[in-house]
């Protein structure tokens, strides 16, 4: 995928990216950017806003390109895939087009609220570690409103066996609030070859390749109605992802990454 970041004569380089994959996201997209925006811009942080349109047929480019032409107060952006690709591919997207020191990647709903960015940003900005997770399995994770327990149980499933494959010591990979250090995940991502929603696995089983530090951090969380992950068929596409992340290694197509250590966990 080619970096239009690359490409484009640096200006003023933002402090933050905020990269959001958006797949049918017209209902609540404009109201989660004037949320983000109102934050952002109190707190005077040099910031851009992508969000990255996944073949969207409910009119969410339209929705995210009215507000982009009247969002002066910190710059927007739309980045379009053409069709329908997955969250990982759109994230992958997003990331290489990004200019920002750091970059967050949030979902579309904001179930982890935005006023939890400085308990992921402030770590990685330190030059402690290179990634933070969110986090809703940590003691002082706070999950507000709750998954149907069904879904919850076939989240934790997911996380044992993706352990048990990977030897990843994370608690919670699929949190949808992320805060990276660019210039350091960018092989990561242009390694990467995850379309879905395992993306989160193979960054950081790459991370760990690369010797970046990875921490875990715990956060609210609020269970929003409309996800677009179908949790029987997701479920096995992402375990099949997660075998295809560890096979992929073995037989060296990850190509030389490094080695080195991978997680902590806890509050900053």
């Amino acid at each position: 995928m080619a970096t239009a970041a690359e490409g484009r004569t640096m200006q003023a380089r933002p402090h933050l990216s905020v990269v959001i994959p958006a797949y049918d996201e017209a209902a609540r997209i404009g109201d989660s950017l004037v949320r983000l925006v109102a934050y952002l811009a109190a707190r005077s942080l040099p910031s851009e806003i992508l969000v990255v349109d996944d073949g969207s047929t409910d009119g969410t480019a339209a929705v995210v390109e009215a507000f982009a032409r009247h969002a002066s107060a910190v710059p927007a952006r739309l980045l379009r895939n053409g069709r329908n690709r997955g969250k990982g591919y759109s994230i992958k997207h997003g990331v290489l087009s990004a200019l920002g020191e750091f970059v967050l990647i949030s979902d579309a709903d904001f179930s982890t609220p935005i006023e939890d960015l400085p308990r992921l940003l402030e770590p990685v900005a330190s030059g402690g570690f290179g990634i933070a997770i969110g986090s809703r399995g940590l003691a002082g994770s706070r999950v507000e409103k709750r998954q149907p327990a069904w879904r919850e149980a076939m989240g934790r499933a997911f996380n044992r066996i993706m352990r048990a494959l990977t030897g990843l010591p994370f608690l919670d990979t699929q949190c949808g609030f992320k805060v990276m250090r660019r210039d350091p995940v960018l092989p990561l991502f242009r390694a990467a070859r995850v379309e879905r929603f395992a993306y989160d696995v193979e960054i950081l089983y790459l991370a760990r390749k690369a010797g970046i530090r990875v921490l875990e951090v715990p956060v609210v969380w609020r269970d929003a109605p409309g996800s677009k992950v179908n949790a029987l068929s997701d479920s096995f596409d992402m375990l099949r992802d997660v075998l295809r992340i560890v096979l992929r290694d073995r037989r060296g197509r990850y190509g030389t990454l490094g080695d080195g250590p991978v997680a902590a966990r806890g509050a900053p």
